[in-house]
């Protein structure tokens, strides 16, 4: 309980409000008036009984301070936490790192978030980051609200993905070296993520049922090597029916390209081992494919052949996407295939590739009114009153 005296030593805030906080530690801070005490008293006792309770020096941690200690106890990806080291560096430290962490307020945070020179949608990653910190600190009880709630970020442009034909795809084939021709060709049939189609492994493989597996990823490391990781998410564990054309390109590729057992670090179980994998695809020295050698080495040189300069490799996965619509399948099924967590975020990015047009409404009501007997074709009054006669 928090208790309120009066010092008698003539200072000019005589009124102590003493307490100690949820560690047992001794608290005290005074006031000029009684009421102010008094009031200050009641507060803390409140928010110690419903767990609410902020300790006020805590809030005086500046933002960086706060931050680092909560980015180093993440159990982020090697990738994901560099890539949160270079946004809190890069942007959010020169704003406001050394202001204490309780008295950065949306305000500050508004103007931060408008006066970034990224595009919108780096915007919005760099502003994610920051907003869970403020949330662990609410939680840390180091601040009492989180300031992130309202703020508005730049609106993303609403350009729509105008996929690649299959004669762009044939293309990027025809002018990737010998040894990825099948990668182009296989992820443009199965719509794989990069890292997944990097940790393709042969016994992923049933050529025999046309079934692929699609249970890990790989990404690279700060060091230039790679590592086995789990999945983006749990959506992304799944199964791929495979078209014979994808099987007989993987049955080629494994013919002229036999696999060779490589060394990894596999993080996807409970501790990181060190095991033997057969990949599909292997770099020309029999290295896994890491996504930083590939894009500069391989993709990059190719693209600008093909004429496709803007072109990355996710828009092959854009290609199987706009495949499987063409087709007719419905967004539930394209998004279990993409690996989506479900049908609302495939219509987000594919939406305007669904055939909508006012000829197909009109068929397909007649289509089911079709199956109804006809019914009959009403007669004119006249030839009524003639036939009653």
């Amino acid at each position: 309980m928090a208790s309120v005296r009066k010092r008698l030593d003539g200072r000019p805030k005589p009124w102590l409000v003493r307490w100690r906080d949820e560690a047992g530690n001794e608290r005290k801070k005074s006031f000029a008036r009684k009421v102010d005490a008094d009031k200050f008293r009641a507060d803390v006792e409140h928010k110690l009984n419903t767990g609410n309770y902020v300790d006020p020096k805590a809030g005086k941690v500046t933002f960086q301070a706060y931050a680092e200690r909560w980015r180093t106890m993440q159990p982020h990806r090697e990738n994901t936490a560099a890539r949160v080291k270079s946004q809190l560096h890069r942007h959010v430290y020169p704003a406001f790192g050394a202001r204490p962490i309780a008295g950065v307020n949306a305000s500050m945070l508004q103007a931060f978030v408008t006066g970034l020179p990224l595009a919108p949608s780096s915007v919005r990653p760099v502003f994610g980051t920051v907003k869970t910190i403020f949330a662990a600190a609410v939680r840390d009880r180091a601040i009492g609200r989180n300031p992130t709630p309202g703020i508005k970020l730049p609106e993303l442009p609403r350009d729509e993905i105008v996929p690649l034909t299959l004669s762009q795809v044939d293309d990027l084939i025809a002018v990737m070296p010998a040894r990825y021709r099948a990668l182009v060709d296989f992820d443009a049939g199965t719509g794989l993520r990069q890292g997944e189609l990097f940790g393709v492994e042969v016994d992923d493989l049933d050529l025999d049922e046309r079934m692929l597996t699609v249970a890990r990823q790989v990404q690279p490391t700060a060091g230039g090597g790679v590592v086995v990781c789990a999945l983006k998410n749990k959506h992304s564990y799944r199964k791929v029916p495979l078209a014979q054309a994808m099987v007989d390109v993987a049955r080629a590729h494994l013919v002229e390209y036999p696999p060779q057992e490589v060394e990894v670090l596999d993080t996807t179980g409970r501790k990181p081992v060190t095991r033997m994998a057969r990949f599909l695809f292997l770099d020309g020295a029999g290295r896994p494919l890491s996504r930083t050698r590939f894009n500069a080495e391989v993709w990059a040189p190719a693209r600008l052949a093909a004429g496709l300069p803007e072109s990355t490799q996710h828009d092959l996965r854009h290609f199987y996407a706009s495949a499987l619509i063409r087709a007719g399948l419905n967004p539930k099924v394209v998004a279990a295939r993409l690996g989506h967590a479900d049908a609302s975020m495939t219509l987000r990015v594919y939406a305007h590739l669904w055939p909508d047009d006012e000829d197909r409404s009109r068929q397909a009501v007649d289509d089911l009114f079709s199956t109804r007997c006809a019914p009959p074709v009403p007669q004119p009054r006249e030839a009524i009153s003639v036939a009653a006669a």
